[in-house]
Protein backbone atom coordinates (compact mmCIF):
# COMPACT_ATOMS: atom_id res chain seq x y z
CA UNK A 1 0.00 0.00 0.00
CA UNK A 2 1.52 3.21 -1.48
CA UNK A 3 -1.07 5.79 -0.11
CA UNK A 4 0.46 8.58 1.40
CA UNK A 5 -1.59 9.25 3.78
CA UNK A 6 -1.96 13.29 4.96
CA UNK A 7 -4.67 14.16 7.19
CA UNK A 8 -3.74 17.61 8.33
CA UNK A 9 -4.81 18.83 4.66
CA UNK A 10 -8.54 18.50 5.63
CA UNK A 11 -7.91 19.23 9.30
CA UNK A 12 -6.73 22.36 8.73
CA UNK A 13 -6.75 25.67 6.27
CA UNK A 14 -9.43 26.11 3.51
CA UNK A 15 -10.52 22.55 3.39
CA UNK A 16 -11.61 22.50 7.28
CA UNK A 17 -13.22 25.90 7.00
CA UNK A 18 -15.23 23.84 3.90
CA UNK A 19 -15.87 20.91 6.20
CA UNK A 20 -17.24 23.17 8.82
CA UNK A 21 -19.28 25.27 6.68
CA UNK A 22 -20.77 22.19 5.06
CA UNK A 23 -21.94 20.52 8.81
CA UNK A 24 -23.52 23.83 9.76
CA UNK A 25 -25.48 23.48 6.42
CA UNK A 26 -26.66 19.83 7.13
CA UNK A 27 -27.42 21.01 10.68
CA UNK A 28 -29.71 23.86 9.30
CA UNK A 29 -31.40 21.81 6.52
CA UNK A 30 -31.88 18.79 9.31
CA UNK A 31 -33.32 20.85 11.86
CA UNK A 32 -35.81 22.81 9.66
CA UNK A 33 -37.03 19.70 8.22
CA UNK A 34 -37.25 17.80 11.38
CA UNK A 35 -39.78 20.39 12.52
CA UNK A 36 -41.91 20.30 9.26
CA UNK A 37 -41.82 17.72 8.78
CA UNK A 38 -43.03 16.68 12.42
CA UNK A 39 -46.27 19.41 11.91
CA UNK A 40 -46.95 17.72 8.70
CA UNK A 41 -46.34 14.42 9.64
CA UNK A 42 -48.88 15.22 13.06
CA UNK A 43 -51.36 17.36 10.82
CA UNK A 44 -51.77 14.52 8.53
CA UNK A 45 -52.30 11.54 11.18
CA UNK A 46 -54.77 13.62 12.63
CA UNK A 47 -56.70 14.10 8.82
CA UNK A 48 -56.38 10.60 8.71
CA UNK A 49 -57.96 9.69 11.72
CA UNK A 50 -61.36 12.25 11.44
CA UNK A 51 -63.03 9.15 9.91
CA UNK A 52 -63.74 10.95 6.69
CA UNK A 53 -63.33 9.38 3.94
CA UNK A 54 -62.38 11.50 1.27
CA UNK A 55 -59.53 13.09 3.89
CA UNK A 56 -58.70 9.04 4.43
CA UNK A 57 -58.24 8.56 0.89
CA UNK A 58 -56.69 11.25 0.38
CA UNK A 59 -53.89 11.14 3.09
CA UNK A 60 -53.04 7.29 2.62
CA UNK A 61 -52.30 7.72 -1.00
CA UNK A 62 -49.90 10.78 0.34
CA UNK A 63 -48.12 8.32 2.47
CA UNK A 64 -48.04 4.91 0.25
CA UNK A 65 -46.52 7.58 -2.66
CA UNK A 66 -44.20 9.04 -0.97
CA UNK A 67 -43.04 6.27 1.38
CA UNK A 68 -42.56 4.04 -2.07
CA UNK A 69 -40.44 6.25 -4.22
CA UNK A 70 -36.88 7.12 -3.64
CA UNK A 71 -35.89 10.58 -1.51
CA UNK A 72 -33.60 10.91 -4.91
CA UNK A 73 -35.84 11.03 -7.30
CA UNK A 74 -38.40 13.21 -5.02
CA UNK A 75 -35.36 15.34 -4.52
CA UNK A 76 -34.75 15.71 -8.85
CA UNK A 77 -38.46 16.07 -9.15
CA UNK A 78 -39.44 18.91 -6.86
CA UNK A 79 -35.89 20.54 -8.11
CA UNK A 80 -36.72 20.27 -12.01
CA UNK A 81 -40.48 20.39 -11.71
CA UNK A 82 -41.51 22.94 -8.98
CA UNK A 83 -42.51 25.36 -11.53
CA UNK A 84 -44.99 23.04 -13.12
CA UNK A 85 -46.78 21.94 -9.77
CA UNK A 86 -46.12 24.78 -7.39
CA UNK A 87 -48.07 28.35 -7.19
CA UNK A 88 -46.12 31.32 -9.26
CA UNK A 89 -45.64 32.62 -5.68
CA UNK A 90 -44.36 29.93 -4.13
CA UNK A 91 -41.95 29.48 -6.98
CA UNK A 92 -40.68 33.08 -6.44
CA UNK A 93 -40.36 32.54 -2.76
CA UNK A 94 -38.21 29.54 -3.31
CA UNK A 95 -35.92 31.45 -5.81
CA UNK A 96 -35.57 34.50 -3.23
CA UNK A 97 -34.26 32.40 -0.68
CA UNK A 98 -31.78 30.15 -1.84
CA UNK A 99 -33.99 27.97 -4.13
CA UNK A 100 -31.48 24.91 -3.71
CA UNK A 101 -31.56 24.63 0.00
CA UNK A 102 -35.73 25.52 0.13
CA UNK A 103 -35.81 22.69 -2.32
CA UNK A 104 -34.04 20.53 -0.48
CA UNK A 105 -36.23 21.26 2.93
CA UNK A 106 -39.14 20.75 0.90
CA UNK A 107 -38.36 17.23 -0.79
CA UNK A 108 -36.77 16.09 2.89
CA UNK A 109 -40.18 17.42 4.67
CA UNK A 110 -42.43 15.91 3.11
CA UNK A 111 -40.25 12.46 2.34
CA UNK A 112 -40.01 12.52 6.23
CA UNK A 113 -43.30 13.46 7.27
CA UNK A 114 -45.08 10.27 5.37
CA UNK A 115 -42.87 7.97 7.53
CA UNK A 116 -43.59 10.15 10.76
CA UNK A 117 -47.31 9.82 9.98
CA UNK A 118 -47.47 6.16 10.47
CA UNK A 119 -45.39 6.24 13.73
CA UNK A 120 -47.55 8.76 15.37
CA UNK A 121 -50.23 6.82 13.99
CA UNK A 122 -49.24 3.44 15.60
CA UNK A 123 -49.21 5.60 18.95
CA UNK A 124 -52.78 6.68 18.82
CA UNK A 125 -53.76 3.17 17.79
CA UNK A 126 -52.06 1.96 20.98
CA UNK A 127 -54.80 4.32 23.04
CA UNK A 128 -58.00 3.34 23.82
CA UNK A 129 -60.61 4.62 21.99
CA UNK A 130 -62.50 4.83 25.06
CA UNK A 131 -59.91 8.20 26.41
CA UNK A 132 -60.86 9.86 23.14
CA UNK A 133 -64.76 9.31 23.71
CA UNK A 134 -64.07 10.59 27.23
CA UNK A 135 -62.71 13.63 25.94
CA UNK A 136 -65.41 14.29 24.33
CA UNK A 137 -67.96 13.67 26.30
CA UNK A 138 -66.25 16.52 28.38
CA UNK A 139 -66.76 19.44 25.90
CA UNK A 140 -63.93 18.66 23.50
CA UNK A 141 -63.80 19.01 19.81
CA UNK A 142 -61.96 16.38 18.21
CA UNK A 143 -59.02 18.90 17.50
CA UNK A 144 -58.86 19.46 21.05
CA UNK A 145 -59.14 16.00 21.95
CA UNK A 146 -56.41 15.16 19.89
CA UNK A 147 -54.35 18.06 20.68
CA UNK A 148 -54.52 18.13 24.55
CA UNK A 149 -55.37 13.98 25.19
CA UNK A 150 -54.74 11.36 22.53
CA UNK A 151 -51.24 12.90 20.40
CA UNK A 152 -48.92 13.86 24.31
CA UNK A 153 -49.26 10.43 24.66
CA UNK A 154 -48.57 9.17 21.53
CA UNK A 155 -45.69 10.99 21.10
CA UNK A 156 -44.26 9.44 24.02
CA UNK A 157 -45.17 6.12 22.51
CA UNK A 158 -43.62 6.31 19.63
CA UNK A 159 -40.44 8.96 20.50
CA UNK A 160 -38.13 5.78 20.38
CA UNK A 161 -39.12 5.11 16.22
CA UNK A 162 -39.08 9.04 16.17
CA UNK A 163 -35.41 9.70 16.86
CA UNK A 164 -34.83 6.94 14.41
CA UNK A 165 -36.66 9.17 11.55
CA UNK A 166 -34.40 12.02 12.47
CA UNK A 167 -31.75 10.32 12.02
CA UNK A 168 -32.70 8.84 9.09
CA UNK A 169 -33.37 12.38 7.79
CA UNK A 170 -29.96 14.11 9.52
CA UNK A 171 -28.55 11.10 6.84
CA UNK A 172 -30.25 11.79 4.28
CA UNK A 173 -29.79 15.55 3.92
CA UNK A 174 -26.27 14.10 2.30
CA UNK A 175 -28.66 13.68 -0.91
CA UNK A 176 -29.41 17.20 -1.31
CA UNK A 177 -25.79 17.78 -2.79
CA UNK A 178 -27.44 16.20 -5.90
CA UNK A 179 -29.16 19.47 -6.64
CA UNK A 180 -26.33 21.82 -5.26
CA UNK A 181 -26.67 22.18 -1.89
CA UNK A 182 -23.46 22.72 0.17
CA UNK A 183 -23.80 20.78 2.59
CA UNK A 184 -20.98 18.77 4.79
CA UNK A 185 -21.31 15.69 1.57
CA UNK A 186 -20.92 18.40 -0.64
CA UNK A 187 -17.87 19.84 1.09
CA UNK A 188 -16.05 16.60 1.14
CA UNK A 189 -16.40 16.24 -2.42
CA UNK A 190 -15.31 19.25 -3.03
CA UNK A 191 -12.19 18.71 -1.22
CA UNK A 192 -11.22 15.52 -3.34
CA UNK A 193 -11.98 17.11 -6.61
CA UNK A 194 -9.15 20.33 -5.21
CA UNK A 195 -6.78 18.26 -3.42
CA UNK A 196 -7.11 14.18 -4.64
CA UNK A 197 -7.92 13.31 -0.99
CA UNK A 198 -10.65 11.61 -1.08
CA UNK A 199 -9.99 9.81 1.39
CA UNK A 200 -9.15 11.81 4.09
CA UNK A 201 -11.97 14.15 3.17
CA UNK A 202 -14.93 11.21 3.52
CA UNK A 203 -13.22 9.80 6.34
CA UNK A 204 -13.44 13.26 7.99
CA UNK A 205 -16.98 13.76 6.90
CA UNK A 206 -18.09 9.91 8.01
CA UNK A 207 -17.07 10.83 11.32
CA UNK A 208 -18.71 14.05 11.60
CA UNK A 209 -21.70 12.09 10.65
CA UNK A 210 -21.52 9.94 13.59
CA UNK A 211 -21.25 12.07 16.25
CA UNK A 212 -23.88 14.27 14.65
CA UNK A 213 -26.20 11.07 15.02
CA UNK A 214 -24.82 9.91 18.02
CA UNK A 215 -25.81 13.99 19.58
CA UNK A 216 -28.90 13.82 18.23
CA UNK A 217 -29.66 10.24 19.82
CA UNK A 218 -28.10 11.39 22.93
CA UNK A 219 -30.36 14.52 23.56
CA UNK A 220 -33.48 13.38 22.60
CA UNK A 221 -33.22 10.31 25.15
CA UNK A 222 -32.03 12.52 27.82
CA UNK A 223 -34.98 15.01 27.27
CA UNK A 224 -37.50 11.48 26.60
CA UNK A 225 -36.09 10.68 30.00
CA UNK A 226 -36.33 13.92 32.13
CA UNK A 227 -39.77 14.01 30.58
CA UNK A 228 -41.00 11.15 32.08
CA UNK A 229 -39.62 11.70 35.57
CA UNK A 230 -41.81 14.87 35.28
CA UNK A 231 -44.83 12.43 34.00
CA UNK A 232 -44.53 10.40 37.28
CA UNK A 233 -43.80 13.19 40.03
Amino acid sequence: MNYDFNWMIVLTGEYRDWLIQGLVITLKISGISIVLSMILGTIITTLRMTGIKILEWITISFIEFFRNTPLLIQLFFWYFGSDAVLPDSVNQWLYAHNYEFAVGVLALTIYTSAFIAEEIRAGIISIPKEQLEASRATGLSFVQAYAYVVLPQAFRIVIPTLISQFLNLTKNSSLAMTIGVMELTYMARQIESYSFRGFEAFTVATLMYICLSLIISLCINIYNKKFLRMIKY
